[in-house]
């Protein structure tokens, strides 16, 4: 009987019966000002999924920063995106028409295996932002 709720509760936890679900709202304002997702820095843990709401109008996720490995997404204007987050590190997306405002999201999986590689690419990425240069940073500043 040990050995049968031993398999059991091991079939559960590699099934991703445990993974959570996060939940990040596009915004056109919000705490960290506008055109943000909300929270900006998400703490995950591998098999967790990501839930992008549709809260206000004309916004999308997209990838554009991910651990080797990992699968990005691309979601359609106005549509709620689910992604479901296979491999650690930093992942780090944008809403494609508000990339000039930084519009700009981080989320973090496990451990931070990536995040010198997440710094670089924010430095270079930054620099083509028309406002909000800093929000990237501020949210990969959290990552640990």
């Amino acid at each position: 009987m040990k050995k049968l709720v031993t398999l059991a509760i091991g079939a559960l936890l590699a099934s991703g019966a445990f993974a959570a679900e996060h939940q990040i709202k596009m915004l056109n304002t919000g705490k960290d000002g506008i055109m943000v997702f909300e929270p900006g820095f998400v703490q995950a843990a591998k098999g967790d999924t990501i839930k992008f709401i549709k809260t206000d109008a004309a916004h999308n996720s997209a990838s554009f920063f991910a651990p080797k490995g990992a699968k990005g997404w691309k979601g359609k204007m106005d549509e709620e995106v689910v992604v479901t987050l296979s491999e650690e590190g930093i992942y780090m997306y944008q809403c494609d028409p508000h990339k000039p405002m930084a519009m700009v999201g981080v989320i973090q999986v496990g451990k931070a295996t990536n995040l010198d590689e997440a710094k670089k690419e924010a430095a270079n990425y930054s620099k083509s932002l028309a406002m909000n240069k800093d929000r990237l940073t501020k949210y990969l500043d959290q990552a640990k």
